[in-house]
This record gives structure tokens, sequence and C-alpha cells, in this order.
């Protein structure tokens, strides 16, 4: 693929020397048993989500137990790449002691991965950037720690499974409420039938709201916009379309505009679907090869200026065993099991059953058990370091992902679609089959 241009003589691109430098932590740090060498992580988008996501791998990495280091970044915005660099410095001056840790600078992702001594990447682009940037991480052979959803499209999703088993290389999904225990125990007691044979599960998911100011104006100094826009069709940039701009010394990172605009995403269906959706398919088991067969969804499109993604909806969908799958709009965001015996509701921060003994009964021996994990950053790094699969693999990400963007095509045909998840694709439906994927802008094509 041929190189952009960088101006800015390479957006200001700090000496690789932040790569090139010993990756070891002192011993006073990581404790007497310290390995010998620390994974260094590349950060591929350092906006709100990004931010919080290197600040994670900052904490675990300093401890003891997988040590890393965040040693570069990589971003389009050059006031939210600067801002990242001084906050990991001041990171690790407080926490390591004197001397200059601030991390390189990259503006083009490739040329990230291409340093020498990388061992791992954490994505936090925008959802149209995934698929373009973790395939390439596969292929340079780095770990990656991917933000949900997956992949834009459904057929991206299929391409980066195939690259990351392809290159053997480890992918966590950020779908973190696998490593939720109140989360994993709602599972834990579907999958052991606690509630008998299962019959519906019901996911809700919060709206969508707000309208999304049409001004155009130049793009700001510093921010590749034709780059940020990637894959998708050349439109004239507009703040409210992207991400709020710095106005002063440190980067705005309100909620971005992006997250409510068909061409980057495909709204609450992904952007918290993606979550409970996980979950629903975590509980009825499958989650890494199956999914429903049949579905029909209707949602509200009114409008917003810039903001195109659905607001309310509904879908019914069914699974091959007769389990009726419901995602609606609602609150609070979290996912209802339930069963012959009763059922058990589940969100962040909260899970309770009816009746409320369901959650006291001992797991039957031969029960399915779960994965476990307690931490999923950490989770990801260890993983990383013993080069084996994550509690959230690709594919399982893949497939919670699929279930989203299966949903969305259902709204937007606004007809019942059968599904064959083994093929992944519509049985008898052409129409439904060419929303899978879509035509990615040259020179970003897969």
């Amino acid at each position: 693929m041929k190189r952009t241009k960088l101006s800015r003589r390479r957006f200001l691109q700090v000496s690789g020397a932040a790569l090139a430098a010993p990756l070891v932590l002192p011993s006073r740090i990581l404790g007497t048993r310290a390995p010998s060498r620390t994974l260094a992580i590349g950060v591929i988008g350092c906006g709100r989500q990004g931010t919080g996501d290197f600040k994670q791998v900052i904490e675990v990495g300093l401890g003891a137990e997988v040590p890393a280091r965040v040693v570069a970044v990589c971003d389009l915005d050059e006031s939210r790449a600067l801002a990242a660099r001084a906050v990991i410095g001041d990171i690790y001056s407080k926490k390591v002691g004197a001397g200059d840790h601030r991390p390189a600078i990259f503006r083009d992702y490739r040329e990230l991965l291409e340093k020498d001594g990388l061992d791992a990447v954490v994505i936090s682009t925008p959802d149209h950037w995934h698929a373009l940037n973790a395939i390439a991480a596969a292929e340079a052979k780095k770990g990656i720690y991917l933000q949900k959803p997956l992949t834009y499209s459904h057929r991206e999703g299929q391409l980066l499974v195939a690259a990351v088993r392809k290159h053997g290389v480890t992918l966590q999904v950020g779908s973190q409420q696998r490593s939720d225990a109140r989360f994993r125990d709602a599972c834990q007691r579907v999958r052991a039938g606690l509630l008998g044979k299962l019959q519906r599960i019901h996911v809700f998911l919060p709206p969508d709201k707000g309208q999304g100011d049409p001004k155009v104006s130049p793009a700001p100094s510093g921010f590749d916009y034709d780059t940020w826009l990637g894959p998708t069709a050349a439109v004239p940039y507009a703040e409210a379309g992207v991400h709020p701009i710095s106005k002063g010394t440190k980067p705005d990172f309100g909620r971005p505009g992006w997250l409510q605009i068909r061409r980057y995403c495909l709204g609450m269906i992904t952007g918290w679907g993606s979550h409970m959706n996980d979950i629903a398919q975590w509980g009825h088991g499958g989650d890494a090869d199956g999914g429903i067969v049949e579905i029909e969804a209707s949602a509200e499109y009114p409008s917003r200026g810039l903001f195109t993604v659905h607001t309310k909806f509904r879908a019914v969908g069914r699974y091959a065993d007769g389990v009726e799958l419901i995602q609606e709009t609602g609150e609070p965001a979290g996912v209802r099991f339930l069963g012959e015996r009763g059922s058990i509701f589940v969100q962040r921060g909260k899970i309770e059953a009816d009746p409320p003994e369901i959650l006291k009964d001992k797991i039957p021996d031969g029960a399915p058990v779960l994965a476990t994990s307690s931490h999923h950053y950490r989770n990801w790094l260890e993983a990383v370091r013993d080069r084996k699969d994550p509690i959230c693999p690709v594919e399982v990400g893949h497939r919670s992902n699929s279930l989203c963007i299966i949903t969305d095509i259902a709204m937007r045909t606004g007809r019942k679609l059968r599904w064959d998840p083994k093929a992944e694709r519509f049985e008898n439906d052409s129409e439904a089959d060419a929303l899978l994927d879509y035509t990615h802008r040259a020179p970003w094509t897969l």
C-alpha cells in the first residue's frame, strides 16, 4: 500500500530513541522476581478511549506480575499525540524516577508497527479504522488489544480473524465485561442450567440522542483529516462529525460526533450492543462459532443534522435451539436471562435474580466452566507474554459484533432475515448480503 505523504516533518515525530532505550524497569518498581524483559507497547489512537486504555496498561505494566511499558504513541491529531506523550512521560517519571520516559510519537501507524522491539499495540481508533489497524498489526506479528466493536463491517471481521490466526498473534477485544465477576457469574449460572431450560435473553441498550451541527470549516492545523476519513467517503470537515478539537493546551475529550454517524460506526447497536450481546452470547453458548438463525427489527431514524444512526429500536431473533433473543432500547443497559426456573439480570455494578436463591445455588459438578479474568488488561498482557488466547479472543469478538451487524441490517431492511451462522451469510437474500461490507476508498482497501 502506498504511503500517504506526511506533513510537518512526519508529524513532529520524536526520535525512535524511545524504542531503542532499555525496556527493563528498575527492580524497585518491578519487584525481586522481575523478568529480564518488559513488554514494549505502542498506542494507536490517543483520544478519550485511548487515553483510558493506555493508563490501564501503564498501571498493570508497572506491577511485577506482567511488566510492560508504553514506548510509542500514534494519532492523526497532533494535540492528542503530544498530550499522550506528556501524560505518559509524567506518569513514568513519578513512578520510575528521573529521566526522560516520554514515548516516541508517530502519525502513521504503519511506521510505528515497523519498529523493532515493539511487542504489542493498543488500538483505540474510530470503528471504521479498526480492521485496517488491526490487520496491519497482525501482519507485523504484534499482540493486539482492540477496542470494541471488533470491526465496522462483517467482512472486515472475517478478514481480521483470518489474519490473527495466520500470523499467530494474540488479540484481546475490549469487551471488558468478560473480566467482571458479575457478568461471568450470570453466564456461568445460565450455562450450568440453574435457570432450567433457557427460554429467552433480553438485551437492553441506551438510546442515542442529540443533534450534529452540520457547519463545515477548514480542518484545523495539526489534524490529518483526509487520513482520518480513511476508507470512508471524502466529505467536508465539520467538527461535530469528528471529535472536539483542542482550543487550549489540553485536548477536549468530550463524546465524539463520529459515534453517531453511519459512515464511521453503526451507533448504539455496536457501541453498547457489542458489550451486552457479547454477554448474551456467552450465556447462551456458541459465542466463538455460533449465532442466531433469524431476526426481524424496526428502528427510528429521526432527522438529527449530521447524526444518522438509529435512536430507539427493537429486534426479535431466535437461535437454532429455540431460545428467543430480544434486543431493544431501554435503561439500565444490561442482559436478562429467563428460564423455566426464574431469571437473572446483570448490568454494570449489579446482578440480581428471581428467585434470589438462584445466585446462591451451588454450581453442579460437570457444568461448563467459563474462563476467569479479574482484570481485562492484565489478562491481555499475560496472553501476549505467554503467546496464548485471552478471555475475549478474535473469534468471540467477531461473533458478538456479527450479531450487532445482523441486527443493524434487519433494522435497515425492515423485514425478517434468516442467517446461516456457519456460512456467515443470509439465506437467499443477496440484498442483505451486500450490506455485510462496503466499498473502501483507495488506498485504504483490504
